[in-house]
This record gives structure tokens, sequence and C-alpha cells, in this order.
């Protein structure tokens, strides 16, 4: 992925698969719902924190590497 909205796709669609509601999955990191759906819909808003607390909760890892080189320049 490479913009804020498709991370918000990505944790909606994930936590959907699960059968999750945004409380449900709040619950299990001590987040409120309301910054799970904030990471939903606006994630460049949202904190790190928050980001590895609802990727813990979904049970995801975040993967960093580079680029392709289609890709670099097409971004931000």
């Amino acid at each position: 992925m490479h913009t804020p909205r498709q991370l918000g796709q990505t944790l909606r669609g994930q936590r959907k698969s699960q059968k999750l509601t945004q409380k449900d999955a709040a619950k299990v990191v001590g987040l409120l719902p309301k910054t799970v759906s904030k990471l939903e819909l606006a994630a460049d808003t949202a904190t790190v924190e928050s980001l590895f607390k609802l990727l813990s909760a979904l049970q995801l890892e975040l993967v960093v590497r580079s680029r392709s080189p289609e890709v670099r320049d097409k971004e931000w």
C-alpha cells in the first residue's frame, strides 16, 4: 500500500474479515472505538502508537520494504 487511505481500507477489510466490530477490536488492546474509526477513515491523522495497537488487535504486522522503481515517483 502507498497511501493513508489504502492503509485505512486495508485495516477495515482485515477487521471485517475477522468479523470484529470496531468496539471489539478496540477493546482487545485498550483503544476507543472512535480511534479504530479514525484509523480506518483518516489513518494519516492517527498516532503511530494507535496504529500498532490496532495491528496487534488484528494479529497483523507492519513490514517495510523498498519500493519498486515503477512506484517511487508516482506517490505523494
